[in-house]
């Protein structure tokens, strides 16, 4: 006899030490933060690059990358707190979920540059250094959604799918008690978008910010898809999530940088010179190859 197997919801996503609230939200971006710094610290070094720098430019990613992640949720789904009914302020309470991956790496990318020019070291090789590391960061921050029981895709009685408590589902879903798991989905993909960067980095010898255009092209591809499953609230383009659209412009993007920069600046650029963070000299680069990262 067939017994599925389905995937149960936390029974809560908040604790209270005294009168504090401890999130799983909150800790699944904090765990994928320091996983990525630390990713990224070991790449950096690998690189050539002075141990400190991907730790001191993180002061400036992280801050960004938050409000801007926030931002682009607010922007693209305006009607969940700004219509009638709805209140404004909750467009602050960043803790309850909502963080666009897009607005997070434009206004992250707008930090990095900060950083990286008070650091005194070239954007490219950062960016390339940080790259995997934002996937798995991604990969941890998909489990906050999961212990918020939102996000999640279509009804299905698949074997792994994700129950949902009746509280949480949509309206015109109340019938269904299990879902497409979506955020498990997601957080998978961003595992293989990691593995994938490292290994053609190291096969390939990527550089000039390659690395890191390889892994936006490789995860708009599994957002589309995930994108295709989900049911939660939102704006539609000619039939499509504005999500969709979003990873069909990135991808593009990402590939024509690949491509462009692949005939201009063929090879890794070599860091020279190990800058340590706050120096304003920056390193001098050439074409070549540098030690592989780890």
């Amino acid at each position: 006899m067939f017994i599925p197997i389905f995937i149960p919801s936390p029974p809560q996503a908040v604790w209270h030490l005294g009168p504090f609230p401890i999130r799983a939200y909150a800790l699944c971006i904090l765990a994928g933060i320091g996983v990525a710094v630390w990713m990224g610290e070991r790449r950096w070094v690998a690189r050539g690059g002075a141990p400190g720098v991907v730790e001191s430019v993180s002061l400036w990613i992280v801050p960004f990358g938050i409000v801007g992640g926030r931002l682009y949720h607010v922007v693209t789904d305006p009607e969940l707190y700004f219509t009638a009914g709805r209140n404004p302020w909750n467009a602050f309470k960043i803790w309850d979920g909502g963080l666009g991956i897009w607005g997070a790496v434009l206004l992250g990318g707008v930090g990095a540059l900060i950083g990286a020019r008070r650091a005194g070291v070239p954007l490219p090789p950062l960016a390339d250094s940080i790259a995997p590391g934002i996937a798995v960061a991604q990969a941890f921050g998909r489990w906050g959604n999961w212990f918020n029981q939102e996000l999640f895709g279509r009804p299905t009685t698949l074997p792994w799918g994700l129950s949902i408590d009746p509280a949480h589902r949509p309206p015109g879903y109340g019938a269904y008690a299990t879902f497409q798991p979506t955020f498990l989905y997601e957080s998978l993909w961003c595992l293989g978008v990691a593995a994938l960067v490292i290994w053609a980095d190291r096969r390939f010898t990527l550089g000039h910010g390659r690395a890191f255009a390889l892994y936006v092209a490789a995860y708009t591809i599994g957002r589309g898809w995930i994108e295709y499953l989900r049911i939660d609230t939102a704006n539609h383009i000619l039939g499509l999530r504005l999500n969709d659209w979003t990873s069909l412009i990135v991808f593009t993007g990402a590939v024509a940088y690949l491509v462009i920069s692949t005939r201009r600046h063929p090879g890794r650029e070599t860091l020279t010179s190990q800058t340590a963070p706050g120096s304003q000299d920056a390193p001098t680069e050439r074409p070549g190859h540098a030690p592989e990262p780890q």
